[in-house]
Parts: C-alpha cells; sequence; structure tokens
C-alpha cells in the first residue's frame, strides 16, 4: 500500500505538466487504501542519541478501572529516544532466546501482518525518521536501511509471517498485538504478536483468546470494561489512532519479565527482600489503530523502566505513594493485590516518602 504526503504529491504536480491529471491517474491505480491511513510528520533534524526518554507520569490519587485514551495520530505512533540501539540488541537477543514466548502468527493474520510491515517499511519509518532510515535499491527490489544499527530489510514482508513479525521486532522499540474480528463475529481475537518486553505474562498462552478472555484475570475488567470495550473497537475508525498510558511497579529492573508481577486471588504472595536500587516504575505507552485493507486492530506499545529515585527527585515522592495508597481506593480495591502491592508497597511508600 502506497502512503502520500503532501510533498510526495507535490513532487507528482511539479514534475509533470499534467499535473492533478497525473495525481489522479496514480490514485485510480493504487485504490483510494491510502486515503484512510494518515501520514507522519517528517523530523529532518531529529537526533535520537540525544532525545530523552517520555516521561509518563500516568498515577493518580485513586485507581479507577477506565479505559483513560486519547485521540493521537500517526505521528505519534513511534517514540525514537537515546536508549533505541540498546533497545534493539536487547529485542533481538530476546527474540533469539525466547522466541516460543514473545512471537506467535496465526496463518490466517499474514495479511494483516503484511500490511503493517508494508506500511511501516515501505513509508512510516523512513518518512517520519529520515536521519534513522531510508530506502535503497530499485523499483523492482526495494529495502529498508536502517543508519543506526546497518540492517537492510526488504520492503516485500516474508513469505512467512514469524520472519515478518521478527522484522518488526528488530525495527521499532514497540511491541505489537494484532487482533482481528472473531468468525463467530463475538469480539476479537489475539492473532499475531511480538511482545519482547512482556510484564508479568505469557503473551502465548493468550494466543488465539478473545479479548475478553486474555483480561479475565484482571478484576473488574468484567463488570467494567468487557462490553464497552468489545463495542469501543468495533467503532475504531481507520485513520484514527488512540492512545493511553498506564503505570505499575516492578521489582525489578528487567525488560523482558513473562510472569510474576501480578497476584491472582486464592494465591499467597512469597516474602521477597525488596531492592530499592532495582525496583521500577514501570509504564506503558500505548497506541490503537485500524488497519485499513484488512481491518485489523493493531495494539502496540512501548514500555519505560524509571528508578524510584527518579520519581522522588522530580518531586513526586509523595505523590507516588498517594497513588500506591489510591489503588484500594478506587473502582476496584483488588488492583492492590493484582499489581502485588501488598508484596512492594509499604517498602517502595516509605522510600517515596522520606
Amino acid at each position: 500500500m502506497q502512503v502520500f504526503t503532501d510533498t510526495t504529491l507535490g513532487r507528482v504536480i511539479l514534475e509533470n505538466p499534467l499535473g492533478w491529471f497525473h495525481v489522479v491517474a496514480v490514485l485510480m491505480v493504487l485504490g483510494t487504501g491510502w486515503l484512510c491511513v494518515s501520514s507522519p510528520r517528517q523530523c529532518p533534524r531529529f537526533d535520537w542519541t540525544t532525545k530523552e526518554p517520555l516521561k509518563l507520569r500516568p498515577f493518580k490519587p485513586k485507581y479507577h478501572l477506565t479505559m483513560s485514551i486519547e485521540n493521537s495520530s500517526a505521528s505519534e505512533l513511534i517514540e525514537m529516544d537515546r536508549n533505541y540501539l540498546d533497545r534493539m540488541n536487547l529485542r533481538k537477543s530476546i527474540m533469539r532466546d525466547h522466541s516460543e514466548t514473545v512471537l506467535a502468527a496465526d496463518r490466517t493474520c499474514k495479511p494483516a501482518i503484511d500490511e503493517l510491515y508494508s506500511w511501516l517499511l515501505g513509508n512510516y519509518l523512513s518518512i517520519r525518521f529520515p536521519g534513522m532510515f531510508e530506502l535503497a535499491g530499485s523499483n523492482t527490489e526495494r529495502y529498508l536501511h536502517s543508519l543506526v544499527t546497518g540492517d537492510r530489510f526488504s520492503t516485500t514482508p516474508p513469505n512467512d509471517p514469524f520472519d515478518a513479525l521478527k522484522v518488526l521486532g528488530a525495527l521499532i522499540d514497540d511491541d505489537i498485538l494484532f487482533l482481528m474480528r472473531s468468525t463467530d463475529g463475538d469480539g476479537y481475537v489475539l492473532k499475531a504478536f511480538v511482545t519482547c518486553f512482556p510484564s508479568g505474562f505469557d503473551t502465548r498462552e493468550k494466543f488465539n483468546w478473545k479479548l475478553r478472555d486474555i483480561h479475565k484475570p484482571v478484576p473488574g475488567y468484567k463488570e467494567k470494561l468487557e462490553k464497552s470495550m468489545d463495542k469501543y473497537f468495533d467503532r475504531v475508525e481507520t485513520g484514527k489512532f488512540i492512545k493511553r498510558a498506564n503505570w505499575t511497579i516492578t521489582t525489578t529492573d528487567q525488560l523482558f519479565v513473562p510472569g510474576g508481577t501480578h497476584l491472582y486471588e486464592g494465591e499467597t504472595p512469597k516474602e521477597e527482600v525488596i531492592d530499592i536500587e532495582k525496583t521500577r516504575v514501570r509504564c506503558e505507552r500505548q497506541v490503537l489503530h485500524r488497519l485499513p485493507k484488512t481491518g485489523a486492530i493493531v495494539f502496540s506499545f512501548k514500555t519505560y523502566l524509571y528508578p524510584l529515585s527518579d520519581i522522588k527527585a522530580e518531586g513526586l515522592g509523595g505523590v507516588l505513594a498517594e497513588a500506591i495508597d489510591g489503588l484500594r481506593g478506587g473502582s476496584v480495591p483488588e488492583f492492590h493485590w493484582y499489581k502485588r502491592a501488598a508484596v512492594w508497597g509499604e517498602t517502595v511508600k516509605e522510600y517515596l516518602r522520606n
């Protein structure tokens, strides 16, 4: 799928004496699918080596289980920062050593994976971050060249969707999940994913599950969000991007955490010595959008880890401590247990308040 920017269209008009006639001709060949995809703004002077990671601070005095969404744009789909190269190296090693946990693709999802792959490699990355990626090759064989890692990937998706996911996982610091309408017409199903940085769950165990079943262990989800989430997914329009952020506390500074960050009903917490130096505020910047051709929903998220010392240095220690107490005081008090605050809560709050 070709995605045009205003610059691209302008070039066609200026370089061709028939101007708009040629534009219309091109659109007739390509179809109107491109109209449904927002083009990103170009960042010609963007220097990823000096860009600080986003500071997400989504914690509030009381935790209420809501969607908490905001409108976004194609330009905000992918965030780059100075951690990019280290993260790419880590993601490659995780995909190599834990492929059975972080990668999966149902063959029925191949068209959706190919659609996202073609857009990101053939258009988005080189347009949005021209100092990091460039398109090269001929009209018959194009590839995306990473100016950071030196990697080169064909803009034509591999035959195996599993391989396409590995390329996506090695190019951007976002985990990606593909959700498709269930064949029975009831809800959405997880049909493919590359999740190098899971937080307390093994995504493979959720593979081919419906959205509501994936969230079954989440306290209050069925009562407060299940119906509205299913309806909302149906209403997501092509070309719209929606973002949100979440937070939790983890007692490890690792990004790959496929278990151990949640407590479930009836589970007895194990005693744990909390190392404040390794404890992190873990946030996900999540973005949702619908692919125009296949109609699949793409859910992506970038993970951020913040040392508690950073939060304290910003003068937000008391704010975070209040938010930890607020896990009990919100609409779903069980979240205090679910997030394992029974294990780390008192130690973390004491540090933050002193």
